[in-house]
């Protein structure tokens, strides 16, 4: 079960939720203060009901707060979903909704606030209003670097499960929230819908080791389905005899290898100063993604002062000479954090993480 359930991760292939992503979207520009989003977040609410509503708010709300408590959140989840149920029932107050927000606010700034813990807070307590809840909700904590879930026993998860079904899935879905916060928020949605389905399944049937063995061809299939013909080790894997070699050949692949481009050139001024040209930044992190050997983590650590240096010398009375003036200078010093990064990041980037735990 251990190896499964973290197998899974890599092969939800995101099917994932298309409602779910709207929800997402509408619930973050309603807390963002944005009222005219209320109606849509409380259609979700009653197109999701209020399990679903709370399990997906469970899942934002980790990955936005890896550093908090499971209590933490559980707290801040509470609330919004009382905040939404709220405001959004026939016959709600019209300042219901600014109201519950702003108290919101207020409660996240007092000292015994039972809300995620963020350096940048008392900053945001400062504020008034519309701004107040502007800045709260912007503020996030970085991902983990590294998960640090340690998988229980079938027999424990199973005994969790059977204890307290809603407990255990709130615990479950928190828990590999802030573990694989980098992991788009589809697949996560998705991960932990078809990991607590299976649970589901296997701990409420006569032999729940069987059961779980029965799953694990439905997700090789997936693998080979979806990936054989993307990569010639996945292909290999795929020739194993049954699901259970496939799935060991699977889980066990090294880490592939970056393929060979040509060097990644900072962007022009023309390109990143041109406010129609709104994804040139995003091109050059992807294009620098995929040439270098960093874990990602890393790599958008030392991209930000780039990128702010960038964003300087647009509003600078003369761009291209601020680009011109800074441009060698910022490359040099991008490319010697890179290469320091792969010299230490070399054994994490070409193994599994299993492996790298070994080392």
């Amino acid at each position: 079960m251990k190896r499964i359930l973290v197998f899974l991760l890599a092969v939800a292939f995101v099917h994932a939720l298309e409602r779910g992503k709207r929800y997402f979207f509408n619930i973050y520009f309603w807390f963002l203060g944005r009222d005219y989003e209320k109606d849509k977040v409380c259609k979700e609410l009653a197109s999701l009901g209020k399990d679903d509503f709370t399990s997906l708010s469970m899942v934002l709300y980790s990955r936005k707060f890896p550093s908090a408590t499971f209590e933490q959140i559980s707290h801040l989840v509470n609330e919004v979903v009382s905040l939404t149920e709220a405001c959004c029932a026939e016959g709600a107050d019209p300042d219901c909704y600014d109201n519950r927000t702003s108290a919101l606010s207020a409660k996240s700034c007092e000292s015994d606030s039972p809300f995620p813990v963020h350096p940048g807070t008392p900053e945001c307590c400062t504020k008034e209003g519309l701004e107040k809840k502007l800045c709260m909700a912007a503020l996030k904590h970085q991902p983990q670097e590294f998960p640090t879930y340690v998988e229980p026993t079938n027999d424990e998860i199973c005994e969790a499960f059977r204890k307290d079904p809603k407990g255990f899935a709130d615990q479950f879905m928190y828990e590999y929230s802030i573990n694989y916060g980098q992991a788009p928020l589809t697949l996560l949605v998705s991960y932990t819908k078809s990991s607590l389905s299976m649970v589901g399944l296997c701990c409420t049937s006569p032999n729940p080791t069987v059961c779980f063995l029965k799953e694990l061809p439905e997700y090789t299939v997936k693998i080979c389905d979806n990936l054989s013909t993307k990569n010639s080790k996945f292909k290999d894997c795929c020739q194993e005899r049954t699901p259970m070699d496939i799935f060991v050949c699977t889980y066990f692949m090294p880490a592939a290898q970056n393929p060979d481009l040509p060097d990644v050139k900072l962007p022009t001024n023309k390109d990143v100063c041109d406010k129609g040209n709104t994804k040139v930044l995003d091109q050059y992190t992807f294009d620098l993604s995929r040439k270098t050997h960093v874990p990602e983590v890393f790599l958008s650590k030392i991209l930000k002062p780039t990128l702010k240096s960038l964003d300087e010398c647009c509003h600078s009375e003369d761009s291209t000479a601020c680009f011109n003036a800074k441009g060698p200078q910022l490359t040099r010093e991008l490319s010697s954090f890179i290469e320091k990064g792969q010299e230490l990041c070399a054994d994490y980037s070409e193994n599994t993480f299993t492996e790298y735990k070994k080392k």
